[in-house]
């Protein structure tokens, strides 16, 4: 059996990966899973105080999602996840979950993405973007995937994203 498709929007937090994610999921009807709800508890209350997360505090969060993505890759299920997936490493650890594994990067004005995160509840304080934004490695050439740029309308970019993979 081929090994399914499986999406990760990616992106710093308040990159809109979630809406957009969201949107594509509502088009193909995928399993979907918000990377958000993976945290262990402590992730969680860390960044909430405003503490950038490490490398050790990333991987167990990753490994879970590569995890749920392995399951449904087993059963020839696409899938949808959102995830900062700021490195090359991360998106190594992601890909683990399906060799069919394709990366839609937010990516864009930084000041959008600050207005955007001081507009919502979230438990990622706006105090953390810089720290993201250091640790962020873009797409390479040899990695599947593409950006997009949060600033267009979300049915516009959940277009693109279908028209890039063939599957509007």
């Amino acid at each position: 059996m081929a090994s399914a498709l499986h999406l990760v929007f990616m992106g710093v937090s308040g990159s809109g990966k979630s809406t957009v994610a969201r949107a594509v999921e509502e088009l193909l009807g995928w399993d979907f899973a918000e990377g958000d709800d993976f945290h262990p508890p402590a992730n969680v209350a860390k960044m909430a105080d405003g503490t950038p997360l490490t490398d050790a505090d990333r991987w167990e969060w990753l490994e879970s999602l590569a995890d749920w993505t392995a399951e449904r890759d087993a059963r020839g299920e696409p899938t949808i996840i959102t995830c900062s997936a700021l490195r090359v490493a991360y998106r190594d650890v992601l890909r683990r979950g399906g060799e069919n594994t394709f990366f839609v990067h937010c990516t864009g004005d930084k000041h959008l993405v600050l207005q955007r995160m001081n507009a919502r509840e979230h438990f990622m304080p706006p105090s953390l973007l810089e720290s993201q934004l250091d640790t962020l490695e873009p797409l390479r050439p040899d990695e599947a995937g593409m950006d997009v740029d949060p600033a267009l309308p979300v049915d516009r970019i959940a277009a693109l994203v279908l028209a890039r993979l063939d599957l509007s």
